[in-house]
């Protein structure tokens, strides 16, 4: 899929759109406008990253495996953020598997490319700074929330996001993502998602989401929405550029 460049004046990530025009400008002649499928894996566990990606409203999660097979969510990726952190780190790659939830476009650059615009020093490198202590507070405060928490606060706390990044209330998710989320097994992913369903705030059918009261939602979901919400607001907050010229 080749690159429209008036098509992008306004980028649908937030990370490109919180850049300087001048640095967005230079990054132009090196992207890509790529489809992303549903489980397409982006980076598998040891293997160097390629590229790095940038989703519109595609999700993205990041997996870590263990020996007897199982895996466990430790992040996730939408029009937050980018895909391929390692890549800028100075080491491409990771002991984690990035593959796509749910299936939209991204912007794609390659990885050598986009380490060295990192390299420059420029606002690039700071907002990219930015965002990785945002993910490392997601982290931290992922890590409390499902010691904490109980399933159906979780849960709520990840439709909003979910329902955040696609500007949707309806969204495909299947059980195994949901486990995933939770960090359950599948059979622990039926009670939450029946107590939702049951209260009137979300239908579940097929592997669909559909949010039908978003207010009730908020009032079930734990405090950590709220608090990665704002935290990524405050660390990629930027006076908005005109791109057009």
């Amino acid at each position: 899929m080749s690159l429209d460049k008036n098509a992008f004046e306004q980028p649908a990530n937030k990370l490109l759109a919180a850049l300087p025009a001048s640095d967005y400008q230079r990054l132009i002649p090196h992207m890509k406008l790529v489809l992303l499928s549903e489980r397409q894996v982006l980076y598998q566990t040891g293997e160097p990253i390629a590229q790095v990606y940038f989703p519109n409203k595609a999700v993205v999660s990041i997996v870590t495996t263990m020996e007897d097979g199982s895996t466990a969510k430790v992040g996730l990726v939408s029009n937050e953020g980018m895909v391929g952190i390692p890549a800028i780190l100075g080491n491409n790659t990771t002991i984690t598997t990035a593959f796509v939830q749910i299936p939209d476009t991204a912007i794609q650059i390659d990885a050598d490319i986009f380490r060295n615009e990192f390299n420059r020093g420029t606002v690039l490198q700071s907002l990219l700074l930015r965002y990785v202590q945002g993910v490392y507070t997601q982290i931290v405060q992922e890590s409390a929330c499902n010691r904490l928490h109980q399933p159906e606060e979780r849960l709520a706390r990840w439709l909003l996001t979910i329902s955040d990044r696609l500007k949707s209330k309806e969204f495909p998710l299947t059980q195994e993502f949901i486990s995933q989320m939770l960090s359950v097994n599948s059979a622990g992913t039926t009670e939450p998602a029946s107590t939702l369903s049951q209260a009137g705030i979300i239908a579940y059918h097929r592997g669909q989401i559909k949010i039908l009261n978003r207010e009730a939602l908020e009032k079930t979901s734990c405090e950590c929405y709220q608090i990665l919400e704002d935290e990524f607001i405050r660390l990629l907050a930027n006076k908005p550029n005109n791109r057009r010229k």
